[in-house]
């Protein structure tokens, strides 16, 4: 036994939280005033909360160093936009647009539905808009094509008349006019064609865009917002309309945080009556009704100086922070409950310092296991590439820190003013000193409000709860019954191979609407674009980065070797470069430009002729093209992952240097690293927990177990989210990092109340951690999720997920806790061998 001890840290500390409860007890106003002035001075930290928000989507929901960003500076660089010559598939970014999707069940290329989808179009160019005491329409801030505004390829093949429709001959995907081909995919969803040909007999969705200039955010902001205003109160018996912005997701997704202001109330609410009810005794001296509401005080301290510290500091403030109380509401909770498990612990006649003294002895190593693994967890996972994780992250730290604090301070300090009151045997409401026994000429009502104080006489500590007395008497001897532990075993099984199963059917990556409310005007549009345009997916800019002999026949059967590579993937549609274009020119006009010094000098009067070709080509000083940039038009045959990875590798492997890129690349590149970066960060964590256990723990085959019970909750949760629907992304990598720290308060509690047993036998090793334990292990898990049950009302996805991944881990940790762990530390005797 000497040799399976390793308490050389542990020990020393043990004497030093001993001491502190000591003195904590002795002085106890210094510790319950200091707390409240500190907080309250880092609590004006909020007045600058406003000015330290920090929502932008792109900024917080994708990598930070993503490739992408680096392929669009290069893009933005090589080939600047030109304002006069607008062209959407050559933007870099999403741009400033407003867009509607106009349906109707059976066909929308009646009479009747065109009318009305072109009336509509009308009064949006012709919204008048009002900003500082001036006037202006569409055509004041719209995006233009050679002196035009931008229009709508559906609407200028009808000739703004919609009787005109039956006299067109639609054609499908490309419609192909004496000018120009017409990508008709744009405009039109579930087309249904003649089926001998490419003829459009009927169509059930239009969609329209409207691009604005970018040189005025403030103006086209204001002309978005009236857009939006114009078509929600517009209303048409033979269309449906979904609507949507370039700014919409931002403007919904800053809501959200406004959604769950209420929540904080109902979760304190709810807290406050949970610890009331759960500490309240019969006894109505020895009742913790006070300590309750401390604990739950505690909490909102610590939230109200971790949140002021980094605000006055200039951290940034991210929507996805503001889960933080609920997560902090849990873990204090537990904490208080561990506290006051052990108070009652000690003898009653001691003074209040010595009883405050031995409670921090039992309960202080266990409480700074679980904080200092929550803490540390939370900070490693601030070198995500999220700066969403890594706000949630840092805010949630800097809590947990001051939760920590508060807990042996600022709660040591209540407590100990608490057992003044007790030792006096003073009433916990009018601090009247009662009797402890009731008077022969009293009524028995008089027992219920005014008597109180009693202990056992035999053991000199306070009677147990009913709880902990089912915990020693009747559920430890259960769970260490021999058939009991081979039950446990199967169900162990059983949860590992649902879990697994999970995990290989878990999605990766934040589907960009799940960032806005459920009521969202938006929602309707992005099920609108899903449904009726979803056969064709990006239109991917191809960059040639080298100069390069266009004019050169080995050297162009190089690039088409090239353009070949990228038709030649399943899910390539067609390709759209102006070399090919130039060529089919020269074909046709019997010009010869087999030679560099032939391409070179035809290659302006090509360009006069069409002049959006320009935007695509680079030229240096002398002419000579540096770079330029061909289209390839991608299918939704595949995931968006696997389409940017194949593009990419295919880009890769040619022998020219080559750049593949679209705006939408931003986000999608966080299907590339969310993966790893989870893995990495839950591995990380998971190391350092086990050597902090293994530091705290006096045994290290229990620390080993504590992070094996990590470990297995983590699979647990992972494969389960993906059975509750839940995807691997920025928002539930946060929970999952949450996770790690949260997971551990179980079992490390238990585990280390199983080697400071003083029995030897291991099966009353486990039942005496369960009897001390058990209970206010139960008491923080119903605590952490009755604080966070009101945010499954939210209609917020980030909040939601929240809760559902909490749910699960205090669901499986406490199986871990309470059933797993303690068998499998008697089936392996890792102690008392």
């Amino acid at each position: 036994m000497a040799r399976c001890q390793r308490d050389c840290i542990e020990r020393p500390l043990r004497i030093c939280f001993e001491m502190m409860g000591h003195f904590i007890g002795s002085h106890p106003w210094w510790f319950l005033i200091t707390p409240l002035i500190v907080s309250t001075s880092l609590g004006s930290g909020f007045y600058f909360l406003k000015d330290r928000m920090s929502n932008i989507i792109e900024e917080q929901f994708t990598p930070v160093d993503g490739p992408a960003k680096t392929e669009r500076k290069y893009m933005e660089e090589t080939f600047p936009r030109n304002d006069s010559v607008f062209s959407s598939v050559r933007l870099s970014t999403d741009g400033d647009y407003a867009t509607l999707i106009a349906t109707n069940d059976t066909n929308i290329l009646t009479v009747e539905c065109l009318h009305d989808v072109l009336n509509l179009d009308s009064k949006i160019r012709n919204m008048s808009v009002q900003l500082d005491n001036q006037t202006f329409k569409y055509v004041d801030v719209c995006a233009e094509v050679f002196g035009s505004c931008f229009s709508n390829d559906i609407v200028d093949i009808t000739g703004n008349n919609g009787t005109s429709i039956d006299t067109v001959n639609l054609t499908y995907p490309w419609y192909n006019t004496d000018f120009r081909s017409i990508p008709l995919y744009l405009s039109l969803g579930s087309v249904k064609l003649n089926p001998e040909s490419s003829v459009v007999e009927g169509a059930e969705a239009i969609q329209l865009r409207y691009y604005l200039v970018e040189d005025n955010k403030p103006k086209t902001d204001l002309w978005l917002e009236n857009f939006i205003y114009l078509v929600s109160n517009e209303s048409s018996a033979s269309i449906q309309v979904s609507y949507s912005t370039s700014m919409s997701m931002q403007w919904e997704f800053e809501k959200s945080s406004t959604s769950v202001i209420y929540l904080f109330s109902i979760t304190y609410a709810i807290s406050i009556v949970f610890s009331l009810v759960t500490c309240w005794r019969l006894d109505n001296v020895r009742t913790k009704v006070w300590v309750a509401l401390c604990g739950v005080l505690s909490t909102g301290l610590a939230v109200l100086s971790g949140f002021g510290v980094l605000l006055l500091l200039g951290q940034p403030f991210v929507m996805t922070a503001a889960s933080c109380p609920f997560m902090i509401l849990g873990i204090g909770l537990d904490d208080m409950f561990i506290m006051i498990s052990c108070w009652q612990k000690t003898r009653v006649l001691d003074s209040v310092p010595d009883r405050l003294a031995e409670t921090y002895r039992e309960a202080a190593i266990s409480i700074t296991v679980t904080s200092l693994t929550d803490a540390l967890a939370l900070f490693l996972g601030y070198s995500s590439p999220f700066g969403s994780v890594q706000s949630f992250c840092l805010y949630a730290g800097i809590s947990v820190c001051f939760c920590y604090l508060y807990s042996i301070t600022f709660l040591g300090a209540c407590m100990a003013l608490n057992g003044q009151r007790e030792a006096e045997n003073k009433h916990w409401l009018t601090c009247a000193k009662i009797p402890e026994d009731l008077p022969s000429i009293k009524s028995k009502a008089f027992s219920v409000c005014c008597i109180g104080g009693r202990y056992n006489r035999i053991t000199e500590k306070e009677e147990t709860e009913a709880l902990s007395y089912f915990f020693e008497r009747f559920y430890g001897p259960f769970l260490t019954h021999k058939l009991t532990k081979t039950c446990v075993f199967v169900v162990y099984m059983c949860y590992v191979a649902v879990s697994v199963y999970g995990i290989f059917t878990l999605d990766e990556g934040l589907d960009i609407k799940n960032l806005a409310l459920d009521d969202s005007y938006i929602i309707g549009y992005y099920n609108h674009q899903r449904q009726h345009f979803s056969e064709y997916s990006c239109n991917v800019m191809v960059a040639v980065k080298q100069p390069f002999s266009y004019g050169d026949e080995d050297e162009q059967r190089r690039l088409q070797s090239c353009i070949s590579n990228f038709e030649s993937l399943d899910f390539v549609n067609s390709t759209l470069a102006w070399f090919i274009s130039y060529k089919n020119h020269a074909n046709a006009s019997n010009l010869n430009i087999s030679s560099q010094e032939a391409f070179q000098a035809h290659l302006p009067h090509f360009l006069e002729l069409y002049p959006m070709f320009k935007e695509d080509i680079s030229l240096t000083e002398a002419d000579n093209i540096q770079a330029s940039r061909f289209f390839i038009q991608t299918l939704n045959k595949t995931t968006m992952k696997a389409m940017m990875v194949a593009l990419r590798k295919t880009a890769e492997e040619c022998p020219v240097e080559l750049l593949v890129y679209h705006p939408a690349f931003i986000y999608f590149d966080q299907y590339t690293i969310i993966a790893d970066n989870t893995i990495q960060t839950v591995l990380v964590a998971v190391t350092v927990m086990l050597v902090v256990s293994l530091i705290l723990i006096p045994n290290p085959l229990c620390s080993i177990w504590v992070a094996f019970a990590v470990c297995s909750v983590m699979v647990g949760v992972t494969g389960f989210m993906s059975l509750w629907g839940i995807s691997l992304d920025s928002i539930s990598m946060i929970n999952l990092v949450m996770c790690i720290g949260f997971s551990v308060d179980f079992s490390a509690h238990i585990s280390y109340a199983f080697v400071s047993s003083a029995k030897t036998d291991v099966n009353d090793k486990a039942m005496d951690a369960l009897a001390h334990l058990g209970y206010p292990i139960l008491q923080g898990a119903l605590s952490t999720v009755l604080g966070v049950v009101v945010l499954s009302m939210s209609g917020s996805y980030i909040f939601r997920t929240f809760f559902r991944i909490v749910f699960l881990v205090i669901v499986f940790g406490i199986l871990h806790g309470l059933v797993f762990i303690p068998v499998f530390l008697t089936v392996f005797g890792v102690c008392g061998k």
